[in-house]
């Protein structure tokens, strides 16, 4: 009898401890990745806000008397989700990108080498780090495009499907999160980060409808245009904040949790293949 207690107990103190061994270097990257961002908040909170009102100014305000969106909305009601999502997106890549590429650049990097935390351990805090980020950022902007678009076209932006919301922004911010960390360690270069940028980040963010609906453009660049995952990201935002959308939001999600899969297994891959040393 006792000796089955004192079994209970080990195996318990066992679970508790293999626990304790996975979230304490876990938590710690975490918090790491979180304050870091926090400190320079000019940069990496202020400036995306400043980005998005003069987005709202320039195309908003200049575009959005003469265009008018299905379903009724305005063109400045229907800019405001893509600006969310695309500040989102993007500050999630930078977070665990600028993150990795300062680590490399200063020696840090080689000390997650020898610190006892695993390859999924590091995925995870960075991509939650950047997730954080976006998450700060995308609310933001919602709530800078809310009053914007209340004291210019004395309209009030409601949430119509906040559940929906909250699906893609945790996938979109996740798989950017993820792909930043990829081209971070696959990059032996700042001029390779920053190409990783110009032309692989830049042209989806751009083409992926955040100024347009995919409607509106000949069925040939449809075709072409529904290759880019960040047509089903934008499109499930905007069906989360005004109820409309160029795709259904189900079929929005497979693809974003596809692309969640396929970014994490890419992280993943570069990591084991990825070299620590310093710059």
């Amino acid at each position: 009898m006792s000796s089955n207690v004192q079994s209970e107990k080990f195996r318990g103190s066992n679970v508790k401890g293999q626990a304790d061994l996975f979230l304490g270097p876990f938590y710690s990257l975490l918090r790491k990745e979180v304050m870091r961002f926090l400190k320079v908040s000019m940069q990496t909170i202020l400036t995306p806000m400043v980005s998005s009102l003069l987005y709202l100014l320039i195309f908003g305000v200049s575009l959005g008397a003469y265009i008018q969106m299905k379903g009724g909305i305005s063109y400045l009601e229907f800019l405001i989700p893509g600006l969310v999502m695309m500040g989102c997106l993007n500050n999630a890549f930078q977070n665990s990108s600028s993150s990795i590429i300062i680590a490399k650049f200063s020696g840090d990097l080689e000390d997650l080498k020898v610190a006892p935390i695993s390859y999924t351990q590091i995925i995870l805090a960075v991509a939650l780090g950047g997730l954080v980020r976006g998450v700060v950022v995308g609310t933001i902007t919602y709530v800078v495009g809310a009053i914007f678009c209340y004291f210019k076209a004395d309209t009030v932006i409601a949430i119509h499907h906040p559940l929906w919301l909250l699906v893609f922004i945790v996938l979109g911010g996740l798989s950017f999160s993820l792909l930043g960390l990829a081209a971070a360690f696959w990059a032996k270069s700042f001029d390779q980060m920053a190409a990783v940028n110009s032309f692989i980040l830049l042209p989806l963010m751009y083409l992926g409808g955040v100024f347009f609906s995919i409607d509106n453009l000949h069925p040939f660049w449809q075709s072409i245009a529904r290759a880019n995952p960040l047509i089903y990201f934008i499109n499930g935002v905007r069906y989360g904040i005004l109820g409309v959308s160029d795709v259904t939001p189900e079929h929005a999600c497979v693809v974003a949790l596809v692309t969640l899969v396929l970014m994490y297994w890419l992280a993943f891959r570069t990591l084991a293949r990825a070299s620590f040393l310093r710059w």
